[in-house]
């Protein structure tokens, strides 16, 4: 004998009072941060929106330019993402940053050819990995900095992108390592102008700085 159809009224529906506004926040992040695998995104959303970690949710619409266009490559954006992600921990292992890399549908090929600008092993020191992921996002060295201070700057959006100078040092100088073409010389150099600069704006420094000091070095 078939079972009766089911059949619910209003008064037999519950719809919890706080579903409509965390899908209404969903819909928002997913506009904002324009997944390329919707499916992949919204698992790792709710994922971390379960266990209360930072969402890969990116602040805004980006509008990138010629340079930094690419159909499924990292973008400024989406580093952000990954640093309010990762950041909390001065290391993290391969497999968390995989993970990660992963939910945004980024390209494997595009992680390991960053992985190998070093010699990480099963874990990866975050900053360093942060300045190289910003060296390929197109240009030179002054402007991955660029990147790194509009992504590390706690000034609000649009504003100035200051960073510590001791952060600045550090990833200059990892940078310069990196890049093996620039002399001792002139990352001394570089630093002291900075520091300059740093002291005058606070010990924070401006992420258009090492332009200028570029353009004066090739003068």
């Amino acid at each position: 004998m078939p079972l009766p159809d089911v059949m619910f009224c209003a008064q037999q529906i519950h719809i919890p009072p706080e579903l409509p506004d965390i899908l209404k926040q969903f819909t928002k992040a997913a506009i904002r941060t324009q997944p390329h695998d919707v499916l992949q995104w919204s698992a790792a959303y709710f994922s971390c929106l379960a266990k209360g970690e930072p969402l890969p949710v990116k602040d805004r619409i980006e509008i990138l330019v010629a340079t930094q266009k690419t159909d499924t490559g990292l973008t400024p954006g989406l580093l952000k993402v990954l640093h309010r992600q990762l950041s909390s921990k001065i290391f993290v292992s391969e497999d968390a940053l995989k993970e990660k890399w992963k939910d945004l549908s980024l390209p494997q090929e595009q992680l390991r050819c960053i992985l190998t600008l070093d010699n990480f092993e099963t874990e990866v020191e975050w900053m360093k990995f942060l300045s190289l992921a910003c060296s390929t996002l197109g240009g030179n060295i002054s402007s991955a900095l660029k990147h790194a201070c509009e992504i590390l700057t706690e000034d609000p959006e649009g504003g100035a992108a200051r960073i510590p100078f001791t952060t600045f040092t550090f990833l200059y100088k990892y940078l310069a390592t990196i890049d093996g073409d620039i002399s001792e010389t002139t990352v001394a150099s570089a630093l002291s102008y900075l520091q300059t600069e740093a002291a005058t704006a606070g010990v924070c420094i401006l992420p258009l700085a090492p332009l200028c000091v570029s353009e004066e070095m090739q003068g």
